[in-house]
């Protein structure tokens, strides 16, 4: 599917929009006590697995790390097994393809880069799982780039099969929109609008370039608060053995 297709360029901010601002959004998972939105993980779970995942992998992610966005084991277990792996080899020596399971990594859309190559005209579509830090901007990159395709303006000299994208370097990229209204429909009753569904499944990137999120920042506040404690004690008890001395 050509339509999902991405070559994202590693290139600094500014050179990777053009000087074009990035849209800022307001991310629940910023600052130290941030958070991720599970319902939002979930959506852009979805986002990625009905419209990403044709094309894009997302191979540093295993099935079970989903119950970090809230999904049951046996959800995990029914999701996981709507993919086939590559296994072996048996007791005859011969490889097979069997149901995948939670502890496997997601499935890759194609066997290898040179077929995901041919499949789409040339371009490798990247794997996805650590684009966010992968990019200058992070989240609002990704975000704005879902959000910056418009029309060729007059007298833009544009290459063969590319697409208008104002955040995207060169302002030209092998992949059309790949959302719209509606593309999905979200099991929670969100209006699967443009803009939430790439605020979605921007979420959803950010946490899969980023799981261990929560528990780093949880660990860190707790250092802190230890950190200050032991400081106090550690001036009380100063304050007790040298408050006879002059």
């Amino acid at each position: 599917m050509l339509f999902l297709l991405i070559a994202f360029q590693n290139e600094k901010s500014n050179a990777a929009t053009g000087n074009v601002e990035l849209i800022e959004q307001n991310w629940p998972f910023n600052g130290i006590f941030g958070r991720f939105d599970k319902a939002s993980l979930q959506r852009g779970f979805k986002v990625y697995s009905e419209v990403c995942a044709a094309c894009h992998g997302l191979r540093y992610v295993s099935y079970r790390d989903l119950a970090g966005i809230g999904y049951s084991s046996d959800e995990i277990k029914a999701i996981a097994g709507q993919y086939e792996v590559k296994d072996g080899p048996n007791d005859e020596g011969d490889m097979y393809f069997r149901d995948a399971k939670m502890s496997d990594k997601f499935v890759e859309p194609y066997e290898n880069d040179q077929i995901a190559r041919l499949a789409n005209n040339g371009s490798y579509p990247p794997d996805l799982s650590l684009i966010v830090k992968a990019r200058a901007g992070g989240a609002d990159y990704i975000y704005s780039l879902l959000n910056g395709y418009k029309e060729f303006p007059e007298n833009f000299e544009a290459s063969d099969g590319m697409y208008y994208n104002e955040y995207y370097p060169g302002k030209q990229i092998a992949m059309p929109s790949p959302i719209m209204d509606e593309i999905v429909e979200f099991d929670d009753g969100t209006e699967a609008t443009h803009l939430q569904i790439a605020r979605d499944v921007t979420s959803f990137l950010a946490w899969t370039a980023e799981p261990e999120l929560e528990n780093r920042k949880s660990l860190g506040v707790k250092t802190l608060f230890f950190l200050i404690l032991i400081t106090i004690m550690l001036l009380g008890v100063k304050r007790k053995v040298w408050k006879n001395l002059e």
